[in-house]
């Protein structure tokens, strides 16, 4: 069998989990497509988007995880490899990307619709893949985010609070008055900044004294944070607007523009090289994207609905649907 790393076919982009679109270029060697070839991932067929002799389009099956062979037609030889995420966690509700704690264990969000007060709020993942019942008594709980000491911070889109969950599941309010709650992240002192759709974020200080920051366009949906490596504060909120950007606000509170041309911007995360990722969930280009330091972009991982994603303290990336997150075990 041929060695599809050998080959001279691209697989773009090399992650993707199930519903993700795949686009495979190829080198020297067309591709046969009179008639049009079954593709399959693993073992599981592939439905076909698109075919030229120079570039296929697939949407990826359920069914597969792990490190998936491509072949085109069943007795094929690969002509390429995709790494498809395996699902950890299932019978959720998120509007922003779930969250690690320094042990590897995941936290995941049970949102609802307006004012409902649902079973769960938050759902812990353990590493071995344990998914159980955390908390039970925040109304909308929105945005994750851990604290420098440890502790997992709660935004609730419905009172416009923010709250502390211990490990015992045990919730106490921390911040409140902050509009629609939306996006959570902390800077290394332990200040705590806080996205209110409407159009303004806040800053919150140790005491809980909360502090009008910078002002932005207000989003349709919620806002998402992220810390930059020099604490400035990244921010996506979807617009009315069909193209949508991340600003950047500084330390003192003013608001750049740092990339352009999205579609439906969503949930954030740094990479471990510093880099910005970006959960973009426009039908047709869902995914995440990596933005290099000139606001180029780059799809990394293909997948449906894609709302948020999390780094793993030590290894890869967990990224999240409406419904499930998925973990690819690793990211460079």
């Amino acid at each position: 069998m041929s060695n599809p790393q050998e080959l001279d076919v691209r697989v773009s982009p090399p992650r993707a989990f199930e519903g993700g679109r795949v686009v495979l270029t190829a080198g020297a060697e067309p591709f046969a497509v009179d008639p049009l070839p079954n593709v399959l991932v693993g073992d599981a067929r592939a439905r076909l988007m698109s075919a030229s002799s120079r570039r296929m389009a697939f949407v990826v099956p359920s069914g597969v995880e792990g490190r998936a062979e491509i072949r085109l037609d069943e007795a094929a030889n690969p002509v390429g490899v995709v790494e498809v995420g395996r699902r950890i966690a299932t019978g959720l509700h998120q509007v922003d990307g779930p969250a690690f704690d320094a042990a590897g264990n995941l936290y995941a969000t049970v949102s609802g619709a307006r004012g409902q007060r649902v079973p769960v709020s938050v759902f812990k993942v353990t590493p071995d893949g344990q998914q159980t019942p955390l908390a039970s008594d925040i109304v909308n709980a929105t945005s994750l985010a851990f604290d420098p000491f440890g502790d997992l911070c709660v935004s609730s889109r419905y009172d416009g609070c923010v709250y502390r969950v211990k490990a015992d599941g045990t919730v106490e309010k921390v911040a409140s008055d902050l509009g629609v709650a939306c996006g959570v992240a902390f800077t290394s002192d332990g200040t705590m900044y806080v996205g209110d759709r409407s159009g303004t974020l806040f800053r919150v200080n140790a005491a809980g004294r909360v502090i009008p920051f910078a002002t932005l366009p207000p989003s349709i949906a919620a806002f998402h944070l992220a810390i930059a490596p020099d604490e400035s504060i990244f921010v996506s909120g979807p617009t009315l607007s069909s193209r949508d950007v991340i600003h950047r606000v500084d330390h003192r509170g003013e608001v750049n523009v740092f990339a352009e041309g999205f579609g439906r911007p969503q949930g954030l995360a740094v990479d471990p090289s510093g880099l910005l990722c970006v959960a973009e969930a426009v039908a047709g280009a869902s995914g995440v994207y990596r933005v290099g330091a000139r606001g180029q972009r780059e799809l990394m991982i293909s997948g449906d609905g894609v709302i948020g994603l999390a780094f793993h303290p030590a290894r890869g990336v967990a990224v999240s649907s409406a419904e499930n997150v998925y973990l690819f075990e690793a990211w460079q």
